[in-house]
C-alpha cells in the first residue's frame, strides 16, 4: 500500500454547507493560542459529530476540540471492538458482524448523547455507517444482499429514535493523505487495507456530504494542514466552529 508522501502546507481551508446552497469561506486563523470561550447565550447542550474516512483524523480532533472546548467526547469503538481484526483479515466473512457492532454500538451512543445534558463531541455518526460502510460492502460483494437488506432494515427502525447532530464536521483527504496517516499511526490490522477500498469509501463521502441536509455541516480540507501539530491550524478550525455554534441559537 505503498504511497508517496503528501506534503504538508501551511494553509489552511474550509467550506460550509447548511441547508441553504453551500459557499465557500476562507478560515480566518487570529493567533495560534486561540480558544473557544463559550458565550453567554450558549447554555442549551449540543451534540457535535465528526465524520470523515478511516486515516482522515476524526480521533485526533475529537481529543483537541476536547481539551480547547472543555466538551465530552465520546470515541468510535475501536480498540474494544471484537471484528476489527477479523474483517480486516476476511471482509467477506466478517463485514454482517462488524456493522451490526458498529449499529448497535453508535445507536446507544446517540442515546446517551441527548440524555446527558452535555455538549458533547462524537468521533463518527451513526449515518457513516448505513449510508457509507454498509452499502461500499454490499456493493463490492463482500456483504450478501439478505445480509444488506436485514441491516439496512434495522438501521431504519433505529432512526426514528435518533436525531442528527447539530453541526456535523466532514474531514475530507485525499487517499494518499488517508493512507500516509494510517501508516503513521501503525495499526497492524489496518496494513491490509487496500487503495481501491479507501477510494471507494472516498467517493461515497462525498455523495452523501453533497446532498446532506439533517443540520449544519462544515467541511475541512485537511490535505494542505495539520491540525494534530499546527497550533494555526487547530485555532482556525475553532474559530469556525465558534462561528457556526453561535447561529445554532
Amino acid at each position: 500500500m505503498a504511497v508517496k508522501s503528501v506534503r504538508k502546507k501551511s494553509s489552511s481551508k474550509a467550506t460550509v454547507k447548511t441547508k441553504t446552497p453551500a459557499r465557500k469561506v476562507n478560515v480566518i486563523v487570529k493567533s495560534e493560542k486561540e480558544k473557544y470561550i463559550p458565550t453567554k447565550k450558549q447554555v442549551n447542550p449540543l451534540h457535535i459529530a465528526i465524520a470523515g474516512n478511516i486515516g482522515a483524523g476524526k480521533t485526533t480532533l475529537t481529543n483537541l476540540l476536547s481539551k480547547n472546548m472543555k466538551w465530552e467526547p465520546h470515541f468510535e469503538a475501536v480498540d474494544d471492538n471484537p471484528y476489527l481484526n477479523d474483517f480486516y483479515e476476511d471482509m467477506q466473512r466478517w463485514s454482517f458482524n462488524l456493522q451490526i457492532y458498529f449499529l448497535n454500538s453508535r445507536f446507544q451512543q446517540v442515546m446517551k448523547i441527548r440524555q446527558s445534558g452535555k455538549t458533547i463531541i462524537q468521533d463518527r455518526t451513526i449515518y457513516e455507517d448505513a449510508h457509507i460502510f454498509a452499502p461500499n460492502l454490499h456493493s463490492m460483494g463482500l456483504m450478501t444482499t439478505r445480509d444488506f437488506n436485514n441491516y439496512q432494515a434495522l438501521f431504519d427502525l433505529m432512526n426514528k429514535f435518533i436525531s442528527p447532530p447539530d453541526l456535523l464536521i466532514y474531514l475530507r483527504a485525499s487517499v494518499p493523505t488517508l493512507v500516509n496517516q494510517i501508516q503513521k499511526r501503525g495499526r497492524d490490522y489496518e496494513n491490509t487495507i487496500r487503495i481501491d477500498y479507501l477510494k471507494r469509501l472516498n467517493e461515497r463521502y462525498e455523495a452523501w456530504i453533497s446532498t446532506y441536509e439533517m443540520g449544519k455541516i462544515l467541511v475541512i480540507d485537511i490535505d494542505h494542514i495539520n491540525f494534530a501539530e499546527n497550533r494555526e491550524d487547530l485555532g482556525g478550525i475553532i474559530n469556525k466552529i465558534n462561528s457556526q455554534i453561535n447561529g445554532l441559537f
